[in-house]
């Protein structure tokens, strides 16, 4: 360590006190001598533990909600219900890094998420299923990573967007371009650029583990984004292949529910057997004062997904979405935001609108209240993922996978989040 290197303890700086017969030193001279090397190497452990840190952190967030048209096991109708992670997810995590010295240090960040009404862990029942990544930082060259992590376009592009403020209300519908950062990606590797100037950039390739097949379960993005002042814009590409949930990097290519479901079976549930699927997004906003206004747009792609006629098919969903963002008081937020989404391929016609509404109040630099609202309106024909043909459109308001029994679903909750 260099720490270790920096801080010597030579012998020769330790003098013994003498006379004309050399006697050798007492036994209160090997005392201090003793207690001075103890504390010379107290000092070193300081120096060298101070240039490691870990720490813990998390969120906890739920609500009392409501929810119309919601469709259930049995009978359909509007529900009452507690509601988490409506503003943050509920997670806890650990990270950490060490100083390597000249510029360099090793940081890693493992992070589980859970479901506050039950207890219950999330993301496929794993044990850190939001992160698991180890890397090295190097100030001036950037950082790479590994292991089970984001995106670069949820890295880069998602700040710019209302997902960080009000969550899952403003998130497109189903959450089908990762808006909302629903799906990781495993056995990745991620390069992030240092930050020059405003602009920042970042890469990843995720390997599939099939033998004899490089390109099979792989995934790969790219994205770019640019902050200076009030301004910033983002965009970025994403790819995954997959061969049918037996090899998927990706996690929103897996229909497989027992290992990881996804958030909406009436939008996204037919379309994730898909043997690919590609994400183009961009972003921009805008701050004057105290409003935030912000617009983003979508492509998403799934190919040669399975329906009662074969597996030959292209789908896709643009997207278009704006929001703004106003601060009554530097405690209090309020937002409101507007989505269309449009299916197209393979005979589907459907189409969402969604329109948003949040509040949050912080009582406190960790914890804050707020109210949520909104309202989804569906229509067209999409496929069906149980019968593999096409169904009337049903809505599913923003990411809470609470889909409807019908084309319309008003949502409403007033919750507490707490961040430590």
């Amino acid at each position: 360590m260099p720490a270790f290197r920096a801080m010597t303890i030579s012998p020769r700086a330790a003098t013994y006190p003498t006379n004309t017969t050399h006697h050798r030193p007492n036994s209160i001279d090997f005392m201090k001598k003793n207690l001075l090397a103890a504390a010379s190497l107290a000092a070193i452990s300081v120096c060298a533990h101070a240039q490691s840190s870990v720490t813990l952190y998390g969120a906890v967030d739920t609500s009392i909600a409501y929810f119309g048209n919601e469709q259930g096991a049995q009978k359909s109708g509007n529900t009452f219900q507690m509601m988490s992670g409506n503003l943050s997810p509920n997670l806890w995590g650990l990270k950490g890094v060490e100083d390597l010295g000249n510029g360099l240090h090793a940081v890693f960040k493992l992070e589980s998420g859970f479901n506050i009404d039950n207890g219950r862990m999330g993301q496929g029942q794993r044990i850190f299923g939001r992160t698991a990544m180890v890397g090295i930082d190097d100030t001036s060259a950037g950082t790479v990573t590994l292991g089970r992590q984001y995106d670069p376009l949820i890295d880069l592009i998602q700040p710019l967007t209302n997902d960080d403020t009000f969550g899952p209300t403003f998130a497109t519908p189903g959450d089908i371009d990762n808006y909302d950062n629903s799906y990781r990606t495993n056995n990745s590797i991620k390069y992030t650029s240092p930050n020059y100037a405003g602009l920042q950039v970042s890469g990843m390739y995720a390997f599939g583990g099939v033998s004899g097949s490089t390109g099979s379960g792989q995934t790969y993005a790219v994205a770019a984004a640019y902050n200076h002042g009030p301004l910033g814009l983002g965009a970025g590409y994403f790819h995954a292949n997959s061969d049918r949930g037996t090899a998927a990097s990706f996690d929103g290519l897996n229909p497989d529910a027992t290992d990881f479901a996804v958030d909406s079976q009436a939008i996204s549930g037919a379309f994730v057997s898909a043997n690919s699927m590609q994400i183009i997004r961009a972003a921009g906003a805008y701050t004057f004062g105290n409003l935030t206004a912000g617009l983003s747009y979508s492509n998403v792609e799934y190919n040669n997904y399975t329906t009662a006629a074969g597996s030959q098919n292209s789908t896709k969903f643009n997207t278009g979405q704006v929001y703004v963002d106003y601060h009554l008081t530097p405690m209090m937020v309020v937002g409101a935001g507007y989505d269309y989404t449009k299916g197209s391929g393979n005979s589907v016609t459907v189409a969402y609108n969604q329109f948003s509404l949040g509040a949050d109040y912080f009582l406190s630099r960790r914890t804050d209240v707020y109210a949520l609202a909104g309202y989804q309106k569906a229509s067209g024909n999409t496929y069906d993922a149980s019968t593999g043909g096409l169904v009337s459109a049903v809505a599913s308001m923003g990411d809470f996978g609470n889909d409807a029994s019908t084309s319309k679903q008003t949502m409403a909750m007033v919750g507490i989040r707490h961040k430590f």
